[in-house]
């Protein structure tokens, strides 16, 4: 037995570090500095989240 609402927010969450990792950028992590590449994750997830 599973929990449904949890499986479905566990795949909602999933499905986004996938439309993340389709950046190169961020999958390869250029960026030395936590920030920037926290910054980069931080745009990457408003432009994935605006065209869905």
């Amino acid at each position: 037995a599973y929990d449904k609402t949890l499986y479905r927010q566990r795949h909602k969450v999933e499905n986004m570090f996938a439309k993340l990792k389709d950046w190169r950028r961020i999958a390869t992590r250029y960026d030395r500095c936590a920030h920037t590449f926290f910054s980069a994750i931080c745009i990457a997830a408003a432009v994935a989240f605006y065209l869905n």
